[in-house]
Formats: structure tokens, sequence, C-alpha cells
């Protein structure tokens, strides 16, 4: 079979499994209105804690239900992270509708509803862990994978709120928010250590100790440790020629990362906070480096601490404040020939150090109406760009900054009937950079029947240019801030048998994108392009019962340069995604499998990177010994051949993906 009807088999395939998954989610409907029974009647009180209703906090920061949230919103547990084998936050991302995530054999980049520029940093969407803002000072970068601060196996649910929510975030919350929530000491309840070793000679160690003491104390401390040999092999064909090894680089693939992580909760305080520090040997020979030389790597250390008040007064008022500190620090070494035959290791160090406070009042009146309001203010007190050449040593840049912004914000949710609530919010911001943004938002929840929400949404967002994409570069030009307004309309609906469909369609406008692009002289430095226009429809059907859980999605959407028409780079056209978890052996044993189709992309080139579908299986024991839990996958089972597309430092056209590889892990609790 040649490539492309494989390419078309595999697209046939997936969304065939797609329509057989809704055929078979809606068995138990079926199946419950022959027999004229309700299946609810015959569940068990654990069964029933398998169904409730799912709330969040991230869309409005204060919890409600998912059908009041103005935001089309999902949830993944840990349940689903375990069951599904989730090695990192990058793959628990991957699971959900309308996201995608392509890896330049370095880092993981999010690009949500068509929207991933490359070379862009992860800094149009904001991540939270426990509500601490983790996009960095320097790049706005967010981290997804094995530098990330948080560990996946202390995750107890990924929020994930689509469309801009600047008015309650500010900058950087432009695409959608991600809020990571990180288990608490008594469900630990003693010490919990891992094991996992995989293919690449790949291996991981994690130790983790929670608990609830007499006196109220809460405390969870993990630590862990990672290593990956990678690729031994790996063939670029860009790179040609004996002088170029005939595109074939060896031994340039490892990584090493190491987190730590801490929380103690007191009555209404908690002190929490992390670290990670990750090095990458990068085969791709980015930025002109020299290829195959094996000295190309990067460095990322990112930490925290923060301490959080939490406090109702009585049932309608509630106060919450924190304090905090952040850093990061990247080192990277770049291997360039400026003389041929002669290597000189070019050095990039970066230094970024910021502290603020957050507090927010909440206020229920009349029972029925919520009302928000708080600010923030964060002090930037380095933000150091240092870049060299080692030997002989040549300074480049040497730009040192310091920065400060604030935020005011209010929202409201009025219920006008008892099925229609209204909800409008405003925040303005203040950069000592560039000056001030105001962001509105407002929405309408309409439920005509029972288990239905119909959502009318409207909101904007921006994102002030970052230091690194203002003065990297000397001669950049002056960047303004990007903004975007989207207008989305949002169906959800509850339907029998423990169902759940939604869908929604949305519309998004951008102005002053900003965009990597290289510069006569050969430099890369970022501009704003005049606009950009995103449109497309999403649907997922979601089910849970007894020991199963199972979830489809498809996306098509449409993101295109609204000057000349083009479709933007990276931006696939569809995105199709399986879910599927069973019990194989009463409630010890699970099965779970995910099918992840992406279509093809353009590149920044303007040719195309193909289409495909990734299928991972993993089996799940729970407890299958005493305190013993087993987890055993296999990704990318079929060992397709894909590729993302690389960015403007990159000649690569698209970037190789690793093929079959499986993981072991064990997990036993003391």
């Amino acid at each position: 079979m040649g490539l492309s009807a494989r390419r078309d088999h595999w697209g046939r395939a997936t969304f065939a499994a797609v329509l057989t998954l809704l055929s078979a989610m809606t068995l138990p409907l079926a199946a419950a209105e022959r027999s004229g029974t309700n299946a609810f009647m015959e569940m068990s009180f654990e069964d029933l804690l398998e169904v409730k209703v799912d709330r969040i906090y991230a869309a409005s920061k204060f919890e409600q239900d998912i059908s009041d949230a103005p935001a089309s919103v999902s949830i993944i547990t840990s349940d689903e992270i375990q069951r599904y084998g989730h090695r990192h936050l990058a793959d628990v991302l991957r699971s959900v509708r309308g996201l995608y995530v392509t890896d330049d054999r370095n880092y993981s980049y999010i690009g949500v509803r068509g929207f991933a520029r490359p070379g862009d940093y992860n800094s149009r969407v904001l991540l939270l862990i426990d509500g601490h803002r983790m996009n960095d000072n320097i790049y706005d970068s967010m981290y997804l994978g094995h530098d990330s601060v948080v560990d996946v196996d202390i995750i107890d649910r990924v929020e994930i709120i689509r469309g801009p929510s600047s008015s309650i975030y500010g900058s950087s919350a432009f695409f959608g928010v991600i809020n990571v929530v990180t288990k608490r000491g008594a469900q630990i309840d003693g010490v919990e250590t891992s094991f996992e070793a995989g293919s690449l000679d790949t291996y991981k160690l994690r130790a983790t100790l929670g608990k609830k003491f007499t006196n109220d104390i809460e405390l969870l401390l993990t630590a862990s440790v990672y290593e990956s040999q990678g690729q031994d092999r790996i063939h670029y064909p860009e790179f040609k020629g004996r002088t170029n090894h005939f595109g074939i680089v060896r031994d340039s693939d490892e990584e090493r990362a190491g987190n730590f992580f801490a929380s103690v909760r007191y009555h209404d305080l908690t002190l929490s906070g992390g670290i990670n520090a990750r090095e990458k040997n990068v085969p791709t020979a980015s930025f002109e480096t020299v290829f195959a030389d094996g000295r190309e790597e990067t460095v990322d250390i990112r930490g925290y601490a923060d301490v959080k008040y939490d406090h109702a007064f009585g049932e309608d008022t509630h106060v919450t404040g924190r304090v905090f500190y952040d850093a990061y620090r990247y080192y990277g070494t770049y291997p360039a020939e400026y003389t041929p035959g002669v290597v000189t290791l070019y050095r990039d160090r970066i230094i970024g150090d910021w502290a603020g406070t957050e507090w927010q009042l909440n206020q229920k009146v009349f029972d029925r109406h919520m009302f928000v309001f708080g600010f923030d203010y964060r002090e930037d007190i380095r933000q150091d760009q240092f870049n060299y050449d080692k030997a002989p040593r040549f300074v480049y840049l040497d730009d040192r900054r310091q920065g400060r912004n604030i935020g005011i914000y209010g929202q409201g949710e009025v219920v006008l009937l008892t099925n229609l609530l209204a909800t409008a919010g405003l925040r303005y911001d203040y950069f000592d950079r560039f000056g001030g943004a105001l962001n509105p938002r407002g929405g309408l929840i309409y439920s005509p029947w029972t288990n239905t929400a119909i959502k009318a949404l409207y909101g904007r967002a921006f994102r002030a240019p970052n230091v690194f994409e203002l003065y990297y570069n000397p001669d950049a030009e002056d960047l303004d801030a990007e903004t975007i307004d989207t207008y989305e309309l949002v169906y959800e609906q509850k339907l029998p048998a423990n169902l759940r469909f939604t869908t929604s369609a949305y519309y998004d406008n951008v102005n002053q994108l900003i965009s990597q692009r290289i510069a006569p002289n050969g430099d890369s430095v970022y501009v704003n392009v005049d606009a950009a226009r995103g449109m497309g429809l999403e649907f997922e059907l979601d089910g849970r019962w007894p020991g199963i859980m199972a979830r489809v999605s498809y996306a098509i959407q449409d993101s295109d340069d609204a000057e000349t028409g083009e479709e933007l780079s990276n931006s696939p056209r569809h995105l199709a995604k399986l879910n599927v978890s069973v019990p194989l052996y009463r409630d010890k044993i699970f099965g779970g499998v995910e099918v992840q189709y992406n279509g093809g992309v353009r590149t920044v080139t303007g040719r195309s990177a193909k289409d495909f579908a990734v299928v991972n299986l993993t089996f799940f024991s729970r407890k299958l010994a005493p305190n013993l839990d087993i987890s055993a996958s296999i990704h990318n089972l079929f060992d397709t051949k894909y590729g993302y597309p690389g960015a403007e430092d990159h000649l690569q056209e698209t970037i190789v993906q690793d093929g079959r590889g499986f993981r072991v892990k064990l997990t036993y609790k003391f």
C-alpha cells in the first residue's frame, strides 16, 4: 500500500472508529428505553460517585457547575490520566477536544482551535497550577513535558477553558486557560512510590508523601527523577553530503529531568511550591548550528513559592489572596561554524525573577447572584538576556530589564430568570512597558429544558509582547500587543444513560498577531502581522458508566491570514479523537485505547505536512496485588510515521517523531 493510500486508509479508519463509538455509546440508552427502567437505581454509592456533576473553578475564579461556566470547558481527571497511561501534561492535552500538541524534539507546544504559530513558545495559553500563574517572564512560555514543575502522578484534575479570558486573568489568557489542580495530602494518605521503564532506555522514579494529621495540617511532598537516552539514530534528509554525515545524527536526543513539589495546608492557609530542572540534547541543528555535533543542548530551571489565604465569611462572602515568588533560568549551548572547519560554542543565558500578590473578593447577593472583584500586581525583578561566544569570547547581547504590571477586574453573574443566566466582566491592565489594555467579557446561558445549556459568549483578550520578542534581537521593530475577539455559541446536553453531548461554533478575529520572521540579514525577528481569522465547529460525546469511560470528539477548524487568505502554518483543518477504557477483569484490570487523528497542515515554507493517526494502548491494574498498581502502555501502536512542522529556525520541513514505544510502570503504596 502506498503512502497516500495508507494515509487515506487511516483517515477512513479513524472516522469509522468514531462512528462505531457513537453507536456503541447509545446502546445503554436504547437498552434503558426498551426495559423501561432507570439504570441509576441499580448503582451502588461508589458508582454514583463516578457520575457526580462536574464542577470547575478556573472559568470564573470560583467553583461552579460546568453548565454555568461562561466558556466551553473540559475536565480531565486523575483516573483518566492513569487509565490512558499519560506520561506528562502534553499527553493529557493531546486527548482533549480541539487541542493539539506538537514537538520539535526539544519542547512541546500547544495548539488551540487551529492556532499554534511555530516559534511562539506557548505564550498564548495561560497555565495555572492550583491557580498560580506558571508562564515565565521572559518568553511567557509554559512547559508541558518532563520540564513541567508538577509531576503527572500528583495531578487531581486538569481544567481546560477555551476562549479569551483576559477579563479576569490578563495577558496570555488569549486562546484559553489550563488550570492544573494537584492532589491533597489526604488523597495520598501515606507513602507512595513508583518506578517506570520504557523504550529508548527510559527510566523514572518517584516518591510521594501525603498525610492529613490530627492537628489539621495537611502535607504533600513529592520528588521524581527522569532519564531517557532518546533515539540513537535519526535521519534528516535536508542535511546532505559527507560533511553533514549524510543527514544522520547519532546519540544526540538524551533528556534528563528532576522535580520537587510540596504543599502544606492549615485551615485557611496553604504554602506550596516546586522546582523542575531539565536538560535536553537537541538533534535538529536548530538556529543553523553544526549538524551532528552532539553538543547542542538546552537547560531549563523553573521554580516558585506561593502562600495562599482562602477564607469564607459566612455563606455569601469569600476572600482569596496570595503572595508569590517565581524564578526561571535557561542555558543554551549551540555549536556554530562561522569559519569553515572551526566550531565555536555560542551560549544563551536567561535569568527571570518576579514576585507579586493577588487578592479577590467573591460576594453572593440574594443567594443567587455572584460578583467577583480582584486585583493583582507583579514586579519583574530581573529579565536578563545574555548571549556570547565561549572561545574566543565575544558578547552579542547583554540586556537587563525590569518591569511591572497591575490589573484590576470585576465580573458579575446575574440570574435574570430561573433558566437564564447573564455574565459580564471587565479588566484593566497597565504595563509600564507599553501602557494599558481593557478587556471585556459577556455571555448569556439559557436552559430551555432540564439538563440543557445554550451559551452565547463574547470575549476579548490581549497578549503583551514579551522581553524576548522585544529585545533579544536589538534590530527588531517595536511591537504592539496582539488582541483577539471571539464570538462563540455552545450547546451542552446531558442525555439519558449518563451521556453528555457538547458542540460549539466559534469565530476568532486576531489583530496585530506577533509572528516569527527571518530578516534580510538572516536573523530571526518578531513582527506584528496585520490580522488573522479563525472559525470552527467542535463536537464531543462523553459517557461514564460503572467502570467504563468513553469520549469521542471531532473538530473542524479554519485559520487564515486575513489579508492574503492563506491558511496559517501548523493549523490542522481536522482533529478527531477517541478515548475508551473498559474493565477487563472485574474492577482490577482495565484496558484503555486512544486514537488521535491530526489533519494535514501547511509548513512555514508553504508546503504540506501529511495527516496522521496515532493509536495508544494501555492496560492498567488497580490493586491486583495488595497496595500495588501496574500500568503497561504501547504508544504509537501501529508505528505510524509522522512529523510536525518545523519553525523558522529549523532547516527541516517537518520534525520526525518517535515510532512505536512501550512503558511499564509499578506504583506501590505503603
